[in-house]
């Protein structure tokens, strides 16, 4: 590709940023530029974010997503795999790639005079990859490796069997290669999705520490190789359901939930809220998780060791919120049904203010303390970028959480306790609940 190596003639003062607000531009290309800083940080950060997450994955081509994950560090047309390895280690920078069920994201970062160079990385990385067959051929040890490691962790397992009973498109899709593809993703299939999906009006660039004129600047100039929308995936369609995994284990782990609201409306507020008043996991390291509202609940309903939470996942045209449960196969099914009652309870208005007081508070603190560092802040505004279009500071967040209700608390309550469930468990299954027994 020719000019994709002549990134190093744009003007270097990465690092010059005045102090301000953060800055969005959408060009006609549709690319969006967001910088993200006030105070220019001594590692200057860049980060491309497009919407190409599983679930824009088809029946033909399931598992690329975690294929484009291992193969960032492949030779590029400006870039052999050995030269970006080195060239990136030589800085002292970093390069690392995640991905959602919506989401890939590209980030690099380095110390302020080299962030030209790891910027020719990055833009080799994401518009001009060559997927040269016999490198994403020995990619399939990783890909078994990957699940190995999955496998190991109960959680990811149950929560992708979740999914896949909750959603009969799109979001049924799981982060990792299934198993009948493993070793059958072939390069064609990459260059087909990173053609439709890698597109500027599907890509935010993100600059922590970087000039927004220089940002727009490389965006306009060099990752406008693939223009228009692409192709548009399809929407979420819930329709509730179940899936269960019988084996020797030990615990048995369930997960029940129902559909609510999008990521960014007031109702995914009230549902953040709802989380933190049933309880989303243990605030202090290794602690017992006690005052928990869930735990309170089910541990009068069994003596047995257990585990439960609430948990909630936004997405752009859908969400899941509901109870995940860890417990011994024979109080399995009080566990389950205890942690229900609680919900139960909300939804009939046994909501304190103190109660709400605390919630909104653990939000707006989990919130507030991921912008802490460069990471949550590139990620914050990229994702809000690709989104909405428009950054909102976190003041704003911090008053639209303030702005919940205990009404719309409760009446978020009453939508799980209503509404149409998914279910997913995984271990010795004889004592736990169906879910149309729930």
């Amino acid at each position: 590709m020719k000019g994709i190596r002549s990134v190093c003639h744009v003007s270097k003062r990465f690092y010059a940023a005045p102090p301000g607000g953060r800055l969005l531009t959408k060009p006609l290309t549709g690319l969006k530029t967001p910088r993200a800083t006030a105070n220019p940080p001594r590692r200057p950060s860049d980060q491309a974010a497009q919407w190409a997450g599983s679930r824009y994955e088809t029946t033909g081509n399931e598992g690329v997503t975690h294929l484009l994950r291992l193969a960032a560090n492949l030779t590029t047309k400006g870039a052999s795999a050995f030269r970006i390895c080195r060239g990136v280690e030589a800085v002292g920078g970093t390069m690392s790639v995640t991905s959602s069920r919506e989401h890939m994201i590209y980030t690099v970062d380095c110390l302020r005079d080299h962030i030209d160079t790891v910027m020719e990385y990055l833009i080799n990385v994401t518009t001009a990859p060559e997927f040269r067959t016999w490198e994403v051929a020995e990619l399939t040890s990783r890909v078994k490796i990957d699940k190995a490691l999955a496998n190991q962790i109960p959680q990811i397992g149950v929560l992708d069997m979740l999914h896949a009973a909750a959603y009969k498109s799109a979001l049924c899709n799981g982060l990792h290669c299934p198993d009948h593809m493993v070793g059958q993703v072939t390069s064609a299939q990459l260059h087909s999705f990173v053609q439709n999906n890698f597109t500027s009006a599907r890509m935010a660039l993100v600059g922590l520490g970087v000039e927004h004129s220089v940002l727009k600047q490389v965006g306009e100039q060099f990752l406008n190789v693939r223009s228009g929308m692409g192709v548009a995936g399809s929407k979420a369609q819930y329709r509730g359901g179940e899936l269960r995994s019988q084996n020797g284990a030990g615990l048995v782990h369930a997960a029940l939930v129902c559909e609510v609201a999008e990521a960014g409306s007031a109702q995914a507020d009230a549902f953040s809220v709802l989380q933190r008043v049933l309880g989303a996991g243990p605030h202090i390291k290794r602690g017992s998780n006690t005052t928990c509202r869930l735990s309170q609940g089910v541990a009068r309903a069994t003596p047995h060791p257990f585990d439960a939470c609430a948990i909630n996942a936004s997405y752009s045209d859908s969400g899941l919120f509901g109870v995940y449960t860890i417990s011994q196969s024979a109080s399995a099914g009080d566990v389950i049904r205890s942690a229900i009652a609680q919900v139960d309870s909300v939804a009939q208005g046994e909501l304190t203010p103190a109660d709400l007081s605390r919630a909104k508070s653990q939000v707006k603190a989990e919130y507030l303390m991921a912008l802490e560092c460069s990471e949550g802040v590139l990620q914050e505004v990229g994702l809000q970028g690709l989104l909405g279009g428009a950054y909102q500071a976190p003041e704003t967040v911090a008053h639209n959480i303030d702005s919940v209700t205990g009404d719309d608390v409760i009446n978020a309550a009453k939508t799980f306790v209503t509404g149409k469930k998914a279910m997913a468990s995984s271990g010795h299954l004889v004592n736990t609940p169906f879910v149309d027994e729930l």
